[in-house]
């Protein structure tokens, strides 16, 4: 397991202790679970790849010229 150190204003440590015995769980089990509720319940699409991951695969395998949208050499034929 990977260790995170954090920094909290001391009321909020308080809380923390208070929170963990009443639970009977320690306080790193607590935020344990408070960072995964939230990443689950706030951040739903946290789960799923973005549109980068899914094509990532495929960049850079088709070849051709390198400034198609700024030479209107590339534009003959096309518009008015």
């Amino acid at each position: 397991m990977t260790t995170v150190t954090l920094k909290m204003p001391e009321l909020l440590a308080r809380k923390l202790g208070v929170a963990a015995k009443r639970q009977h769980t320690s306080r790193s089990a607590l935020v344990r679970s408070a960072v995964a509720k939230y990443i689950e319940e706030d951040l739903p699409d946290a789960s799923q790849p973005s549109a980068y991951d899914l094509v990532a695969p495929f960049a850079g395998c088709v070849g051709g010229a390198g400034d198609l949208s700024t030479n209107p050499v590339h534009m003959e034929g096309y518009g008015a």
